[in-house]
């Protein structure tokens, strides 16, 4: 059992190899393939979720630039951009018209985009510090990285030769994320940032599960089935027509923010009250014990 961490440039590069290499072994593994070959790869995901059908919000992807330049004259605005890696809305920004769409789409073909912004990730960490959910040595860490060079970065490559968004769905101050461990699914109620559109790691969460929508948690359990993974986070925005959209999946998250969600659906919707450590669910699951 291995949740590897997107942020380690070792983990990032032989932990799927590893895992799957180990799975074509006989031996049981979490996270098994189905669950983690898309981890960390939006552009994975979006020709995943199509392919299953599932409700995912309308996503371009292109791999060359003219293409791109041509499809900013047909298009509206605005639109959200997204590198293929990054979590807690790190590499997402809102595309407001035709002249921004251009000016990344040169980047992205060009020098291209770090993976990690040494004081983007400073500024969010600062902002939950001020919530009380960082730590002081962790601003200080990532405050010196500006100054004295990457701490991460360093090993990671540009991200450059493609060009990734999505639909701007407005009128979304939260979004819904449904976690599906198995036969058992529980979710929470993300709060978007303060003048911002990006509810992911806000660190404004909702626990009642009055506020989540039934609709997210079928459609989670629907596609749980159909990719055969273990464990999958679905996040889900709403069109103007009230339909959840998915915008990512993800099997990999922290598992404290969970600790205070009020019970579980099973997979006929019946609600089961109460607090659970779910991560000891993985290891039921593993062992066969959670059916």
């Amino acid at each position: 059992m291995w949740h590897f961490d997107h942020m380690e440039y070792k983990d990032s590069l032989f932990a799927k190899q590893l895992i799957q290499s180990i799975e074509l072994k006989g031996i049981i593994v979490f996270p098994n393939f189905f669950t983690c070959w898309h981890f960390n790869d939006k552009v994975g995901q979006k020709y995943l979720l199509e392919s299953i059908n599932a409700p995912l919000v309308p996503t371009q992807i292109f791999y060359d630039k003219k293409s791109a330049l041509n499809w900013t004259e047909s298009t509206s605005f605005p639109k959200v951009f997204k590198l293929r890696g990054g979590s807690g809305s790190l590499n997402v920004k809102i595309i407001k018209d035709k002249a921004t769409a251009k000016k990344l789409i040169k980047q992205a073909f060009r020098r291209g985009f770090p993976l990690f912004n040494n004081f983007t990730v400073f500024n969010e960490r600062l902002r939950k510090y001020r919530l009380g959910k960082a730590s002081g040595q962790s601003v200080v860490k990532w405050f010196l990285a500006i100054f004295l060079g990457p701490i991460i970065t360093q090993q990671y490559g540009r991200e450059r030769g493609y060009f990734y968004c999505q639909e701007f769905i407005p009128n979304n101050s939260f979004d819904i994320r449904v976690v599906v461990i198995g036969p058992r699914a529980f979710a929470i109620k993300r709060m978007v940032r303060r003048n911002d559109f990006r509810a992911s790691g806000s660190g404004f969460i909702v626990y009642d599960k009055n506020q989540i929508d039934i609709k997210c948690v079928q459609i989670s359990f629907d596609m749980h089935s159909k990719l055969k993974a273990q464990v999958l986070a679905y996040d889900f925005v709403f069109d103007s027509q009230n339909n959840p959209l998915i915008v990512e999946i993800s099997f990999g998250y922290n598992m404290e923010a969970y600790d205070l969600c009020e019970g579980y659906w099973d997979k006929n919707l019946e609600w089961y009250e109460g607090y659970y450590k779910h991560e000891y669910w993985i290891v039921d699951l593993l062992l066969g014990n959670l059916k």
